[in-house]
Formats: structure tokens, sequence, C-alpha cells
């Protein structure tokens, strides 16, 4: 089972992007984040006529996550832990897989600058929040897959320039001792599982040439249960399509499982 995730920052401007990629890599599951529109407003025709379900959870002009899959979806939408949180940030859903399942979660993490407002103290609660779903998902035993844009880079290793992230809400120390608290329960970083190799990074901003001179980070990630990391085969970033035509500022990362 491959399962890819994606930040495809505006699903609506990018939607020849979305189906380029469905087309060549064949993903049977895609976590998308940031589609920027509402449900309806989603390409289901198009996704659809590619041989993919979709399950999207949208947001008029903000936020927005989905789980495109060639199998049916059921889907959950919302991260449980507050009731009055209107953000479009989270979903979830059971896909078969053969004889058994897999329980993939689509996240779109707050990005929390300035992190003197109360942004930072939303994506902190968000995350707190998460730990706790987390937790009890683990407790089902299942082969779980916690995919999506984290904003969170997790090591200076995942930076190419760690210094110039000093004060920013994706790096300070209280965001990377929540990720740390996330992985504590039993999560494992996918990539981090097969290769410490540095300079592999999933977003390069659209200023100052970053793509260019790959001045990237590394915040897109799957996190997978222990019964989903025993399946664990390869793990790939598809940097190419940074290279597109007006791109996203994001890459798509994909993992196989056995």
């Amino acid at each position: 089972m491959k399962i890819a995730t994606w930040n495809v920052n505006s699903v609506r401007q990018r939607t020849g992007h979305l189906l380029r990629y469905l087309r060549d890599a064949k993903p049977d599951v895609l976590c998308l984040q940031e589609l920027k529109c509402i449900d309806a407003a989603f390409p289901h025709m198009e996704v659809e006529a590619e041989g993919y379900n979709a399950a999207v959870h949208g947001q008029k002009g903000f936020n927005g996550v989905a789980i495109l899959a060639k199998a049916p979806i059921e889907a959950a939408r919302g991260l449980p832990g507050d009731p009055g949180d209107e953000q479009a940030r989270y979903i979830e859903a059971v896909i078969p897989n053969g004889e058994g399942i897999v329980r993939v979660a689509s996240i779109y993490l707050p990005n929390g600058n300035p992190p003197q407002t109360e942004k930072y103290s939303y994506k902190l609660a968000f995350m707190d929040r998460l730990i706790a779903h987390a937790k009890n998902l683990l407790a089902l035993e299942e082969p779980l897959v916690l995919a999506g844009d984290y904003n969170v880079i997790p090591t200076p290793h995942d930076a190419a320039d760690p210094a110039a992230w000093e004060g920013d809400a994706l790096f300070l120390p209280d965001t990377r001792a929540r990720f740390r608290s996330l992985l504590n329960l039993g999560l494992i970083d996918a990539l981090r599982a097969t290769t410490d190799d540095a300079s592999l990074y999933t977003f390069w901003d659209y200023q100052a040439g970053a793509w260019q001179r790959n001045k990237g980070i590394r915040i897109d990630l799957h996190l997978l249960s222990p019964r989903a990391a025993d399946r664990l085969v390869e793990v790939a970033i598809d940097k190419e399509t940074r290279g597109e035509e007006r791109p996203s500022d994001h890459v798509p990362v994909r993992i196989e499982l056995a």
C-alpha cells in the first residue's frame, strides 16, 4: 500500500498538479492539506475520474484537509478535544487493505506564527489534543499512519539553515518538545526510520531563491504506529513536483507498506 501526503497549497489552483501526481505516482491513499476551499468546491469529479474516492473536510479560503483512496472511505472530520474549533485541520479514515485495514489521518498542524500571539497558543493546544488522540488510537493496536504537514522542524538536521529558523514557531523549544512527546507515545518518523541523511526537505519558500539554493526544511511527515512501522518498505520524497510551473511550496512524501 502506497500512502502519500501533500500540502497542495490550494487544490483549485493546482488541480492539474494533483491529477498528474495521481497518474504518475499512483498512490493507494493520498492525504492532502491546505485545500483552501469548501467541500463543494473540491474537484470531486476530476478525482473520481482518476479512480479515487475523496473524503473532504474543507473551509472557505483557508486550511482544509482530505483523504483520497482507491478503496471506499468512511471518514471522521475534526480533531477531538475542542468542540468549538472551527478550523478544518484533521480528517481520519479506516482504509481496507487486503484482509485488514490501515487507519490514516491527514493533518494540517497550525503554523503558529507570530509566536507572541494567540496563534502560537492555538498551535500548542492543537498539539496537546493530537497527543491525546494519538494515545487513544495507539491503544487500538492497528496499523496507523498520521500523515501531513506538521509545521514542525523536528531537529536541526531537518533544516538547511537551522539558525534562520530560531525564534520561528516551527522550531521553538516548546514546539519540538511537544513533537517529541508525540513520538514518545510509540510513533515512528517513517523517513528517519530509513535514513539519517541530511538535505532531505519537503518545503522550500517561494522567496529568496530557496528552491534553487536548496534552502529547505522537512515538515511533511508520516508518523507510524509499531504495526505500521513493521510493514514499512520505502520512503520517497517526490521532489520533482517543486520544479513544475506554479508549484506548491511543499512536495509530496510517499511511503510504501507491505
